[in-house]
């Protein structure tokens, strides 16, 4: 339990590995929100259709 609290040492490959997540979490981030907006579109227009 008393790892927990210890300081981790950051090389360059964390801090690599650190961009990698970062940039793999907002181009998921962004494939989310266009799929979102794109559902959100097609109910819409289906909405539209029927009415």
């Amino acid at each position: 339990m008393a790892d927990r609290n210890t300081p981790k040492k950051h090389g360059k490959s964390a801090d690599a590995r650190e961009e990698r997540l970062k940039a793999a979490l907002k181009a998921n981030m962004a494939r989310r929100k266009a799929q979102a907006k794109a559902r959100a579109s097609s109910d819409n227009d289906a909405e539209k259709d029927e009415g």
